[in-house]
């Protein structure tokens, strides 16, 4: 048979208070959202389990004796139920219901929490590192997160003896039943605090804020959450901590706008120099880069520059900067200006040129003819 005084590493002599602190510090180590690989959690099973018969008056009595915590007590040789046996066993059996005996642990699992970053484009696209300050619940130092005084403990509840329920019988048709509900003077924890710790009230935990340093993986965009295991605040009686989420705000800027991981952005030439070709310098997340603007570029022309985005996320290789050409067009012109685009226009025979059309936009009195024929 398991020795569960092993399992929590407590001696045979061990008192409850002890037992606890073996078992909230095992919990801490072993529980799935800190480490969730399959021995652990297997461990932990082992842990919960120890520590559910050695809580348990009644239970640590039979595991004593040798005896099975979890078996049943039948009477004579099996035939029928035995004064010994639980009346909720009994109804467990017949209708596959389960209740959770015994007192609830004052230690529960802390909330989740999220927080908002602010990054700039460049420290999305490549990753950063960031000292974060973060305004949450932590283990109370006074009381170890047992919620009582210093140089007290919890005492047994009165009502309940320390099994977190009390029992009452009614009658029925089926006869005398029994019911069980959470205590009212504990409220099923099976102990009550009488002198709460002055630090935190008696919930084992206490307000505080902790700086941590968060490395934000290249590649995140706007709205991406990342997930920090552990990092959320502390629960209720000095139970595990909650996680922490990250939710990146990428902030606008004055040039590149993102869309996934490629970058847009828009270069004004003038007119001549669409026309005969050019070179301009193009700010990118890598610095300045001369980029060649091939004679007769026409506006709206897309420019790719390979590789000059973000960094994909979780993995290699980058996006690419998508620089959309816009010609300007003069508006106003002096009169040798003037006589040379002319001079230009009859060289080319565009003094009165045909216009070129192509499918456009829907009408409106298109639109309202085909509305009417459908």
């Amino acid at each position: 048979m398991r020795d569960y005084y092993a399992t929590l590493g407590v001696s045979r002599n061990a008192t409850p208070d002890e037992i606890k602190k073996a078992y909230r510090r095992l919990a801490r180590e072993l529980h799935p959202d800190v480490n969730p690989d399959a021995e652990s959690q297997e461990k932990f099973k082992e842990v919960t389990q120890a520590y559910e018969v050695l809580s348990d008056p009644k239970k640590r009595e039979m595991h004593d004796l040798g005896a099975d915590p979890f078996g049943s007590s039948m009477g004579g040789g099996g035939a029928g139920f035995g004064a010994g046996f639980p009346f909720s066993d009994i109804m467990d059996t017949l209708f596959g219901t389960a209740s959770a005996r015994g007192p609830r642990s004052r230690a529960r699992r802390g909330r989740n929490a999220t927080l908002r970053v602010e990054l700039d484009l460049a420290e999305t696209a490549f990753g950063t590192t960031r000292e974060l300050t973060i305004d949450t619940a932590t283990v109370c130092g006074a009381c170890t997160g047992s919620g009582a005084a210093a140089g007290s403990h919890p005492d047994t509840c009165e009502m309940c003896h320390g099994r977190g329920e009390i029992q009452q019988v009614q009658r029925s048709f089926l006869g005398q039943v029994m019911t069980s509900r959470p205590c009212p003077q504990c409220g099923g924890y099976g102990s009550v605090i009488r002198n709460p710790c002055p630090e935190c009230a008696g919930d084992g935990r206490v307000r505080t804020q902790r700086t941590i340093k968060v490395k934000i993986p290249a590649g995140v965009e706007h709205g991406t959450h990342i997930q920090l295991a552990g990092e959320g605040e502390v629960g209720p009686g000095g139970g595990p901590p909650g996680d922490l989420f990250l939710e990146i705000v990428e902030r606008p800027h004055a040039i590149f706008e993102r869309e996934g991981d490629d970058l847009h952005c828009t270069v004004q030439i003038p007119m001549t120099a669409a026309a005969l070709g050019t070179s301009v310098v193009i700010e990118t997340l890598d610095g300045p880069e001369d980029v060649d603007i091939r004679p007769g570029t026409q506006s709206g022309q897309v420019i790719p520059l390979y590789g000059r985005g973000a960094q994909h996320l979780n993995a290699s290789g980058r996006g690419d900067l998508m620089i959309h050409v816009n010609v300007e067009t003069p508006a106003k012109l002096d009169p040798a200006q003037e006589e040379l685009l002319r001079e230009l226009a009859r060289l080319r025979g565009e003094e009165r040129p045909p216009g070129k059309f192509a499918p456009g936009q829907q009408g409106f009195f298109s639109r309202l003819r085909d509305a009417f024929n459908g």
